[in-house]
């Protein structure tokens, strides 16, 4: 990048700078603005297709273009900075001008930022019009992707262009050196968005036990005081909740650090401005409803990022100025969790909400500024020592995934839970937002929705579409009648591939997948693979030794059933009666077994955890899905190797010594040795696999489900380390399905380049 010092010896002394990335309504044009006055340079500045365009003139065009890329406002993500000498054009100063739309957008909206500091302290000031406010925002935080409709970001293009701004709100709005200079969601008490509740009244309903559904960025949710027993056992029967544990927000730091055991890597994410749900060590005299953990060990803990849920808890800490109590900590904590009853998308709407929540909520409390785009928290762990993602949304989306090349433009449809869809524009990979599972009408419409919306503000026309191999997901019948040729991807390849692509891994990888379920290329069920990935073409070098799954999908809802399965397989069935006595049909189950009826084999390491936990008692009966893992992992505190607990017979890898030895042993014993046993196993077999096939690769991508126990990746790490082979997880994605359109979407991209460049293509 020129440094820009010889432009001051042209003739003219003018300069022309392009600016791409995430660099509008990010406040990056009165950056430059401010930056040009400073260094008394004229010339003007605006948004357009392409990103930010700015013509400079004056004497020190070189320390104005050093400090454009160096001194970028925090929001901003600057990827390409090009400039140029130019002729004159003599301007009187230095101005902002009007955003210019041309045929082919080429930028992007950034995420929907937490509330800033300047903001709170507007709003905590009774000497501030905006003292209480719960919509106050500037240049540097608010509602951005869920308010917009389509691209340039302007007020316009936004569910604000309804609210005319006042004189004051104007005056912010016009000049550039204001921080709500060009904030297009601006407004104050007198023009914008009103609420339809008092947070004093939606502050006594909570404290007295009641449910209140409350309209935030990307939709509402459904909250009530974590520490009422009585009120968080309601909102679970009313929701049709299953045992999954709720999300709980709280004031600040120091009151998260009463709920849970928070590392710094924790913290960091906690305050961050995305303002994910964070999953944590749960404290033991926490103070907590025992209903929202349910005896998982963990708790999932945000703060608040929109002014209302500021003001809920500076309500009830007695209204007090300024910010200094939000340094200490405060007793109210709130559960906070999706209103989507049934299992239903996430309710946006105020008729909607009326209308979908009125047998749930004792309070619904709305506001009149449309939510355009649907979106969820976002939820993160540190997992090995670097946050990842469990559920990326809010606070991420629609934030691209910086790709290692341009990639011709394609789309990945996801599976058939958790599911996303991405989207590959240039060196880019837009993941959308999480959608869900795929099981009722309403969530088949917002995916829809959302490809189309994801397709359409990124105005890109996907060449080829990626769907999973299973031929009854409904994402699959979506991908055959989208209009584009269609390529069908096996589920594990997706996940390894999504892990190559964001760390920039390119030529032959290897790739574990240790996964729940996903149909393989011989119609049988796979989840424990190691795979071989070149270019779009996939083999498969090896898996875990398949165990039968007695009743087909019900065994991954019973864990009992795959213990009863691993007895089967040790040559122990007849103890199966006698172990699981306490479970319906524990004779049927052996019978089935021995039969195969209704019992295909699998080889899920997601199956291998329910046999280790139906055996050791943990969960025997799973109320949602990855609970009986999840309850394992909690247990494993100390995690030990059981000398020759594998073989490796071949292409397979058995850990019937393991499983064997547990049936012996207690729960916590049986945990620890579970998890460190799996991991040396695995690694074991990978160096094994890779030596007999003559590969000289030295690094290994792992991706799916069982890689969010934490756990379990970090003994992977080092076991694999140990054997001199470094491993690559997801971070950017979801390591679960909800990476899977991504991993698909390269695969796509990376099959284009194959036939382009005249190769052949699995």
């Amino acid at each position: 990048m020129p440094d820009g010092s010889h432009i001051v010896k042209a003739r003219k002394s003018a300069m022309r700078i392009r600016v791409r990335g995430a660099v509008q309504g990010v406040g990056f044009r009165p950056f430059v603005w401010g930056l040009a006055e400073e260094l008394d340079l004229v010339g003007w500045v605006l948004n357009d297709e392409d990103g930010v365009l700015i013509h400079a003139e004056g004497a020190r065009l070189g320390a104005f273009l050093s400090r454009v890329q160096g001194e970028a406002p925090s929001l901003s993500r600057v990827d390409d900075v090009e400039s140029s000498v130019v002729e004159s054009e003599n301007p009187p100063g230095f101005e902002i001008r009007k955003s210019e739309r041309g045929a082919n957008a080429r930028t992007m909206i950034t995420p929907d930022v937490a509330t800033c500091n300047d903001c709170l302290d507007d709003i905590f000031d009774p000497r501030n019009r905006r003292y209480g406010y719960p919509f106050t925002n500037c240049t540097n935080c608010g509602p951005r992707y869920t308010i917009t409709r389509q691209l340039p970001y302007d007020r316009s293009e936004t569910s604000m262009a309804s609210f005319v701004m006042c004189p004051s709100c104007k005056r912010e709005y016009d000049h550039p050196a204001d921080r709500r200079f060009h904030a297009q969601p601006n407004a104050c008490p007198d023009c914008g968005p009103r609420l339809s509740a008092d947070p004093a009244e939606i502050v006594r309903r909570l404290l007295a036990g009641e449910i209140v559904a409350l309209k935030g960025l990307g939709g509402f949710h459904l909250a009530v005081d974590a520490r009422n027993e009585g009120a968080v056992a309601r909102l679970r029967e009313r929701k049709r909740r299953d045992g999954k544990p709720f999300a709980v927000m709280v004031a600040s730091e120091e009151s998260a650090g009463g709920l849970a055991d928070l590392t710094d890597s924790d913290l960091d994410l906690l305050r961050s401005r995305e303002r994910p749900i964070v999953v944590a060590a749960l404290r033991e005299e926490s103070g907590l409803a025992s209903g929202v953990c349910r005896g998982l060990g963990s708790l999932g803990l945000f703060l608040p990022y929109t002014p209302l849920h500021y003001l809920l808890f500076h309500e009830a800490a007695g209204r007090p100025d300024g910010r200094t109590w939000l340094n200490e900590r405060q007793e109210m904590a709130l559960v906070m969790t999706s209103a989507n009853p049934g299992g239903e998308p996430l309710v946006t709407g105020n008729d909607e909400a009326r209308e979908r929540l009125a047998a749930i909520a004792d309070l619904i409390v709305d506001h009149d500024r449309d939510v355009v785009t649907r979106c969820d928290d976002s939820v993160m762990r540190v997992i090995d020592g670097a946050p990842a993602y469990l559920r990326r949304a809010r606070g991420a989306c629609p934030a691209p995934i910086k790709l290692s090349r341009p990639m011709r433009p394609v789309l990945g449809l996801g599976g058939h839970l958790k599911t996303t869809v991405c989207a590959i524009r240039g060196d880019e990979a837009y993941l959308s937002q999480h959608i869900g599972d795929l099981d009722n009408a309403e969530t088949y419409r917002f995916y829809k929705e959302t490809a189309a919306h994801l397709v359409d503000i990124l105005e890109v026309e996907p060449e080829l579409v990626a769907c999973d191999l299973h031929p009854d997901f409904l994402s699959t019948r979506f991908a055959e009648e989208y209009g584009a040729p269609v390529l069908k991807i096996q589920h594990h390849h997706a996940h390894i591939a999504a892990a190559a692509a964001e760390h920039h891994i390119d030529g032959p990888v290897a790739g574990l997948a240790l996964d729940g379920f996903g149909l393989g290329v011989d119609n049988e069920s796979w989840g424990g693979e190691l795979l071989m990935m070149d270019g779009p073409a996939m083999r498969r070098l090896g898996s875990l030794s398949p165990l039968r799954q007695p009743g087909g999908d019900r065994a991954a809802r019973e864990p009992w059933r795959m213990g009863a399965s691993a007895l089967s397989a040790l040559g122990r069935g007849s103890e199966i009666a006698a172990r699981f006595q306490k479970q319906n049909g524990a004779e049927f189950v052996a019978e089935m077994l021995v039969s195969g009826i209704n019992a295909p084999l699998t080889s899920s390491a997601g199956r291998l955890f329910d046999a280790a936990c139906g055996i050791l008692g943990v969960a025997s009966i799973a109320s949602f899905e990855g609970e009986a893992a999840m309850r394992l992992e909690a247990m494993a505190n100390a995690p030990a190797v059981l000398p020759r607990g594998w073989r490796i017979r071949g292409d397979r890898l058995d850990f019937s010594p393991l499983l064997a030895a547990l049936c012996e042993t207690d729960a916590e014993t049986g945990a620890n040795l579970f998890h460190g046993t799996l991991a040396e196993g695995l690694a074991d077999f990978v160096a094994e696999r890779l030596g007999s096939e003559g590969m000289s690769i030295r690094r290994i991508t792992a991706s799916g489900g069982c890689l969010q126990n934490a756990v379990l990746t970090r003994l992977l790490r080092a076991a694999l380390l140990s054997r001199g082979i470094e491993l690559f997880t997801p971070r950017a994605a979801p390591a679960n399905d909800g990476g899977l359109s991504f991993g698909q979407a390269w695969i796509a991209a990376l099959t284009i380049e194959n036939q382009e460049g005249g190769g052949l293509c699995a």
